[in-house]
Formats: structure tokens, sequence, C-alpha cells
């Protein structure tokens, strides 16, 4: 049963197995006894999607194989970091349904230690203050054919470079004016090899460091120290970094990590289509008030997706079905429409809401009178109970369910057509009313009472359902509709995306009364018309807001 339970939480590891496996399991074969992963986000920005893969990848590994993950946050750049996304960092982690228990890292815990390495590095000869500016590394850097030009600073003796690194710490010098860099081969054909800067001067003050350190280790060379700092056994990061890993590895074996080092394994990022995952992107959205704010339920972060009206299971099966591969792909969007809609399908209550409405009159129905329908929380879920909707002579239908001349198989409702109402009666119209523009404002119909729903009717059948409200006792809310926030350009050779000017459309609509206990974060299925929630943000005691999760219906098709 445990090894069930772990299978279940490996996020699509334990169901289908990859190459990450492979690798594990034969080091798990030699010296090593248990695995122990990481997340490591930098907290520059809000997480995405595509950081839910390695979330789920990393602690579903370790869950799988009954080893340890730890949460770090990667806060070597304190130009770029906030505690506003550490404290959002772990509310994700938590609502995706991990927990790191007590093994909550900082790298800047670590700067003490970066700086010893570094200073061991200069006494070895492995390391050199540099005085050339951004420009003239590029220029001394080389290209993929050509090997690189040696800095002129690389030959000063280990007394200077140690000398210089003391002043840079101490804040004798500006930002940019020096580097330290590690001393390695200008003519490697890996470019990240050519004496890569490992620390800059940066006068910045940090989230938990304050204005104690006025330098700051470059990722590549603290990443490495920070894994073999805590005993991770595989450091699994995205493709990018597969031309760093000889530069990882150098790292970590100069600082003298050389008992069972951690291991780096790259994987594809995720790619969706009609999506953005670039962090910079992302805040040029929020910060030119393009959308509202990291939540904001178009965003492909977590917390928008938090918001939008996802599920944690239905985001951890859609990192299940997409797997893990080395081989770059763009996902469809609507597998995660499926993964949710197929979460909820029997989770949901559902209820009727009209979102375009248009006033049905029922002439024959007598005045004043209402009855209460009895109508099935969830047709999917005979648990669910039933509930009680009133239904009065005059009410509300959706306006695309009424058209004056039908078209061929329109089996809704039209002048001399007959349609039943869900869960009361068949209804015939009998005509309707426009306004001085044109518009359909009321259609009246006659019901036959002998064919409510339940009664036992045998009669004759009809081929069209409508849902509806009462005119008279509803709920008025606002339902925003929304849809993918870029669209692809296929024409743009950069793959560029551009928004969505129909990515949002706000609706004032009509509900059932049963929705007025409705709790913010409350999901339900609105007949028809796809899957809502209340929203956690802008919803008030006195007016609810519902965000459209997914339509009911997608052209998606799972392979």
């Amino acid at each position: 049963m445990a090894e069930e339970k772990n299978m279940e939480n490996s996020g699509g590891l334990g169901a289908t197995g990859n190459f990450i496996h492979s690798y594990i399991q034969d080091d798990l074969k030699g010296e090593l006894n248990k695995i122990h992963t990481r997340f490591p986000p930098e907290p520059n920005g809000y997480l995405h999607i595509g950081h839910a893969k390695s979330i789920c990848l990393n602690f579903g590994l370790a869950n799988l194989y009954g080893g340890k993950c730890n949460l770090r946050f990667d806060d070597t750049n304190p130009t770029k970091e906030d505690v506003e996304y550490v404290d959002s960092i772990q509310e994700d982690v938590k609502w995706l349904g991990f927990d790191w228990e007590d093994r909550l890292y900082y790298a800047s815990s670590y700067f003490e230690q970066y700086y010893e390495v570094a200073v061991k590095l200069i006494k070895e000869g492995k390391a050199f203050v540099c005085e050339l500016t951004p420009e003239e590394m590029r220029e001394y850097r080389g290209t993929l054919s050509t090997p690189g030009k040696e800095s002129p600073y690389r030959n000063r003796s280990v007394e200077e470079n140690l000398d210089l690194f003391e002043r840079m710490k101490k804040g004798e010098f500006p930002d940019g004016s020096k580097t330290l860099r590690a001393k390695i081969d200008m003519a490697s054909p890996n470019i990240n090899m050519r004496d890569p800067v490992i620390y800059r001067i940066s006068h910045s003050t940090h989230h938990t460091t304050g204005n104690e350190w006025c330098i700051y280790p470059m990722y590549d060379f603290a990443h490495p120290l920070e894994d073999a700092i805590e005993g991770i056994t595989h450091s699994i990061c995205t493709m990018e970094f597969e031309d760093h890993r000889p530069l990882y590895d150098w790292v970590v074996k100069e600082a003298g990590y050389t008992l069972n080092p951690p291991r780096q394994i790259e994987f594809a990022r995720l790619g969706m289509t009609n999506t953005v995952m670039s962090k910079r992107k992302l805040r040029a959205l929020v910060e030119d008030g393009l959308v509202d704010g990291w939540d904001d339920p178009r965003m492909p972060t977590i917390s928008g997706l938090r918001r939008r009206g996802y599920t944690p299971e239905a985001i951890r099966d859609f990192c299940e079905r997409i797997g893990v591969s080395k081989a770059n792909s763009v996902v469809d969007s609507g597998l995660l429409d499926y993964c949710i809609r197929d979460d909820l399908k029997a989770k949901a209550n559902v209820v009727m809401a009209v979102l375009d409405p248009l006033k049905l009159i029922i002439t024959n129905y007598p005045e004043g009178q209402t009855e209460m329908m009895e109508l099935e929380n969830n047709p999917e879920n005979p648990d669910a109970g039933t509930r009680q909707v009133p239904f009065t002579k005059e009410l509300y239908i959706e306006r695309e369910d009424f058209m004056e001349e039908p078209v061929k198989k329109f089996f809704r409702l039209a002048p001399g057509k007959e349609v039943r109402l869900k869960g009361a009666y068949f209804v015939t119209c009998t005509d309707f009313v426009k306004d001085t523009d044109g518009n359909v404002t009321e259609v009246h119909c006659t019901y036959d009472p002998e064919t409510r729903s339940g009664s036992g009717f045998e009669g004759r059948k009809v081929k069209g359902t409508l849902h509806w409200v009462s005119a008279t006792e509803h709920v008025k809310a606002t339902a925003r509709l929304y849809d993918y926030m870029m669209l692809d350009n296929p024409d743009d050779p950069n793959g560029e995306m551009i928004m969505n000017p129909n990515s949002l459309e706000a609706k004032e609509c009509i509900i059932e009364p049963s929705i007025k206990g409705a709790k913010k974060g409350d999901r339900f299925q609105f007949m028809r018309n796809g899957y809502f929630i209340v929203d956690t943000k802008d919803t008030t005691e006195e007016h609810l807001v519902f965000n459209r999760i997914v339509p009911l219906k997608s052209s998606f098709k799972l392979k």
C-alpha cells in the first residue's frame, strides 16, 4: 500500500517511468542508499505551470524512492528578489500537495561558505580578480568556432588576487568594476568553461542578509555548492543547463565534495500553446498593468491557476500525463483543461445560471404560483443528493436558445417548436416581442401540465432541453469568461506571442437561488456553460463574482 501511495504522489513518475528512473535506479544499486532532491526556485517572481512540473518531479521522485526533497530559495541576486515571492512560492508548493517538512533552505545562508571556497580557489591558483568590462569579456570569450583570449589580469599573483578579493568584499570598489573569475580553459570547446565569472560586486540590500555583503556569487558557482552542502544526490534541472554541467562538476570537485557528489540530470522544460513561460515577460504584463496582478486568472502562474479554479489534483494529473523527456516539445493547453474537467465532473455541484438572459413568459401558467422542482446536484455523483429550484410564470433562458428563424438542426426554442425546460415541463413557443431596434425582448410560451419531470409522462418526445432561472427568485452575479491570454503568432520567426484581445469577457448573469450560500473558492458547474469558481479576490458579501474555469466542451482529443 505504501508503494501505491508513493506512485500516486509521484507526479507521473511512478506510473509511466522515464529516463531519470534509470539513472536513479543505477545509482541506488551502488553506494547510494537514498536519494535527496531539491526544488530550488529563485524568488524573483511567482511560480508558473512550468515550475509545477519541476515541483511534481522533484518531490515526486523523493516520495517514490523513500527519499527527501528540500525547498531551497536560490537567492543570490538581491536586485531582483523579494520576500513577497518567497511567501508566494511556499504557498504554491503546499497548495500543490507537497511538504518539505523541516528542509527549508536559503542559498544566502551559505554566503560565508561560498566565500571560503572562492578564497580556496584563489590560493590554489584557480581563480583571479578581473577588471575587464562586460563588453571586453564578451570579446575575449571567443565563439563556438574560435578559442577565447586570456584576460590580461589572469596571471596576477595569488597575493594580489587575495588582496583585491578581500577589498571587493569590504566594498572598496563600485559595481561592475571587478569580478572574480575561475581560471579554467579559454580554449575549451564549451564556452561555459572559458574562465567564467563566479563573483560580482553589487551594493544592494539582500532580503535575508541586509547589507552584510556587497559581493554575490554567480548562479553557476553557488548552485553546485548549495547542492553539495545539502547532500543532494540528484540535481534535476532543465535542458538549458546541460552545457553548464561540466562547470557544475568542476565547482563541486574543486570545492572538495568528492564523496558521492551530486549528479546533475537535465529534462526538457514545459512549453504550452497560447502560454508565456518567461518570468520576465510575465513580470512585464504585471508591471504594465495588462493583467490584474500575478494572480490574474488568465496568468499561467500557480496563483493565477488557483484563482481561476484549477485544482491541485488536476495540475498533478497534468504533470503526470505529460511526463518528462529530453526532447523539447509544446503541449496542447487543452490537455490541462481536460484534466480539470475530469477532476471536477464528479466533484462540482450543478446549478442553472443564465449568462445572457432572455425573458420567457408561460402565458397559461397560473399567476403568482411557484413550484419547487427537484434536480440532481451532480448526475455523475448520486451521493451529491438533490436540491429544490423555484419554477414560476416568468423565467429567463439563454438568448442563444431562441431563434426567430431557426436554421436546420436547431433543436432549441423557436416559433411553434416544443422543448423541455430542465426538470420541469414541456413548453411551446407561441409568440415573441421585439424592441424598436429589432431585438427580441420576450418569448411567450404555453406549457403542458401533464409533462412535469418525474410524473411518468410517456407521450411525445422533444429533442431540446433548456436550462432556466426564475425571473422573480434568483441571485444576480458577475460571470467572467476567460479565454487563452495569448494568441500564437505563427508569422513571427522568433515565436513571440501577442495578447488575445478577447481573453476576458464579463457578463452580469442570474443564477438559481441555491447559490446564495456559496463561499469564496467554491466550484460549480453552470449547466451547459462550464465550470466556475467563486472568485476569492473580488467577491463581496453583497455580490458574487464567478470565474469560468473551463467550458464544458473542447475540440481537444486525448490521445
